[in-house]
């Protein structure tokens, strides 16, 4: 195999990989594409709903909440226990800094304990030692609340009566609540009877598709756009090395010397060079007529008979 072959094969291996690399990542963008549609047809579908008994979607607390009832509104009776409050850190509302409020509540007859995120309310001055969020209402309640997943355990350290992430056996922890819990949290939307002030309200899940489609195709259309790129170095190659098989070019003339001088411009009389069909595309540099000019004129001025050599 000649050396341009062998470099034509190199540009196309490396068009093949930087193809497959790039549709690879396109296949993943749109998969995001597609699972991120998915959630926003859930949030479409169950935000609006009607509320329904929390018993007919998790009838035990061993029940799996699906993805298809996430948002979904429910309703509870049971009774908060405000002594086990606890602060969410690190979970800003909006762009601002904030803490959610959770609370245990027990569902009545049943026994089972419900993490509920009442609200959000802002840092104290300090950032945690004067936030009093407010209390909940006593007494028996109809809690209507939104299903949430459990969110996976967090690692980080927190503060006494704070958690960095709604895992409801570390909110249970943190309060020191003990009881048999769901595993899922609720986000409150309303109480009855209620009582003011509350916490701040949640604001709905955002329902922007983002750009995985758009990323998708540029992966895509890079992957294209680089095979044919890398293809045609290939077959540059190729061309290149026939053509110099074919023959070198034919060396330029050179530029008439007459006896007063070198003619700098070619006159109509002057033969042209003719190039040839099968000689390869060479790009010529600019200036190289007037650089060949001034050596042929040096060399004819110092042929001149008596000139003076010193």
């Amino acid at each position: 195999m000649s050396p341009a072959a062998r470099r034509a094969t190199g540009l196309v291996l490396v068009g093949i990989v930087l193809a497959v690399a790039c549709s690879f990542l396109g296949r993943w963008q749109w998969n995001r594409h597609v699972w991120r549609d998915g959630a926003i047809a859930v949030v479409e579908t169950n935000w609006s709903a009607e509320p329904v008994p929390m018993s007919a979607v998790l009838d035990s607390p061993g029940t799996p909440l699906t993805d298809a009832d996430v948002w979904r509104r429910v309703t509870v009776v049971g009774h908060y226990e405000p002594s086990g409050t606890v602060l969410l850190r690190n979970r800003p509302v909006d762009g601002a800094a904030a803490y959610h409020v959770l609370v245990p509540f027990v569902v009545e007859d049943a026994g089972t304990v419900l993490v509920v995120d009442r609200g959000w309310v802002e840092p104290g001055a300090d950032g945690s030692v004067d936030v009093t969020p407010p209390a909940p209402p006593e007494g028996t309640i109809t809690l209507t609340a939104r299903l949430r997943h459990d969110e996976p355990a967090s690692d980080r350290t927190a503060p006494a009566g704070q958690v960095q992430a709604i895992a409801v056996d570390q909110v249970l922890a943190a309060g020191g609540v003990e009881g048999e819990s769901y595993d899922a949290y609720v986000a409150m939307t309303a109480e009855d009877p209620s009582i003011s002030p509350v916490p701040g309200r949640l604001p709905a899940p955002s329902t922007d598709p983002g750009s995985h489609l758009s990323y998708a195709f540029q992966w895509w259309t890079f992957a294209l756009g680089g095979l044919v790129a890398f293809c045609l170095g290939a077959r540059r190659e190729l061309q290149d090395e026939r053509a110099a098989a074919a023959g070198d070019p034919p060396a330029q003339a050179p530029l008439p010397v007459t006896v007063s001088g070198v003619e700098l411009w070619p006159t109509r009389d002057a033969p042209r060079q003719r190039r040839s069909p099968t000689a390869p595309d060479v790009p010529h540099r600019r200036g190289g007529r007037d650089e060949d000019a001034e050596d042929a004129l040096i060399d004819a001025q110092l042929a001149q008979p008596g000139r003076d050599d010193r």
